[in-house]
């Protein structure tokens, strides 16, 4: 597969002799920084960067360029056939970068094999599995707290008691979402159905699309929108729809109530600051993603979609979320696939 783009991002206000390359390659995750040290920062990224998991990762590193704290470019559409390991070597040899942030689902002994053999620079990925020393960090976006909130709504504005969710693959990182999102409805209605579709797929716009469209014609009239595609959808047939991610409701206003965010600017920001300071070491950065460090959220409620969220039912979501925040509700980890979901067959 044919890499589709590699993007260079210059920081803002910055001199050539700040740039990394001026001061003689990649520092050591470990050592101590030169002072004024620029950081050369690499993203990898299995998918196009319009998807919204990929995209969360991009914003940050973006933020951190436009602060004149990192030079950053970037690599997507890498794919899940073979090339990640290739991408990063070269990537490693090339351009000889501090960090390389990207995705390792698909790819996890790809990525896993190259840290290995780079370990002065800091790879800070994506992963279902645990953090190996010297060099290789994980991450993942740990956005259920916020997912139950957003069921919550759901579960509230429904009149058919039926709720849609298409989802990518039926994995422990995309099942936690998708069953506090059905826990979190059914605290306030239980007689909510909530039918759940897998694509086996991150990235399929036309089948996330498809899916919700046969959601909505079994009964569904609020979608939750895991994967991209399906706000569309629920704008085409006048439902609520709920985002994933980022902040969608700029795509359908009057359609999507809220989205559940993934902030990685938290975690972003921690790893510069280890390189930066010689202290880095491999780490699990879960903690940063949740919301008691910024890293999770629900979106502002957009009251006025879908023909409006009743006041009493956005005071309900608001004080669960004030007990989330406070540490006096926790919303529970379960990673199994969710009852009844569809998946296809490979």
């Amino acid at each position: 597969m044919e890499v589709r783009r590699i993007v260079r991002v210059p920081a803002i206000g910055l001199t050539a002799v700040l740039l990394l390359s001026a001061c003689g390659g990649a520092a050591t995750p470990t050592g101590e920084p030169d002072d004024g040290e620029t950081l050369k920062v690499v993203g990898a990224f299995a998918t196009q960067i319009e998807e919204p998991w990929d995209g969360v990762i991009h914003t940050a590193l973006q933020a951190e360029a436009d602060a004149g704290r990192i030079e950053y470019s970037f690599i997507d559409d890498i794919g899940y056939a073979g090339d990640m390991e290739r991408v990063l070597r070269e990537t490693a040899e090339t351009e000889q970068p501090d960090i390389i942030f990207g995705d390792a689902f698909g790819n996890e002994e790809a990525a896993r094999a190259v840290a290995a053999d780079y370990p002065d620079i800091a790879f800070v990925f994506g992963s279902g599995g645990g953090p190996v020393e010297p060099n290789f960090s994980v991450f993942d976006n740990w956005i259920h707290e916020p997912a139950y909130l957003a069921g919550m709504l759901a579960g509230g504005l429904t009149e058919s008691n039926v709720l849609g969710v298409v989802g990518g693959f039926p994995v422990p990182e995309v099942n936690r979402i998708v069953n506090a999102f059905i826990a979190g409805a059914q605290e306030v209605n239980d007689q909510v159905e909530v039918k759940v579709t897998f694509l086996n797929s991150w990235f399929d716009p036309a089948a996330a699309k498809e899916a919700a469209l046969a959601q909505v014609d079994a009964g569904a009239d609020v979608l939750f929108a895991e994967r991209f595609g399906v706000i569309e959808a629920a704008q085409e047939n006048g439902l609520a729809s709920i985002g994933n991610m980022s902040d969608q409701e700029s795509l359908a206003p009057e359609s999507v109530v809220t989205s559940v965010t993934w902030n990685m600017e938290p975690t972003v920001k921690y790893v510069i600051d280890q390189v930066l300071a010689g202290s880095y070491t491999a780490q699990d950065l879960k903690d940063f993603s949740m919301v008691a460090k910024g890293g999770a959220a629900l979106a502002e409620i957009n009251s006025e979609a879908a023909g409006g969220v009743p006041e009493e039912l956005v005071a309900t979501v608001e004080e669960r979320e004030a007990e989330i925040t406070a540490g006096t509700f926790r919303v529970d980890i379960n990673e199994a696939i969710p009852p009844g979901s569809t998946i296809p067959e490979e």
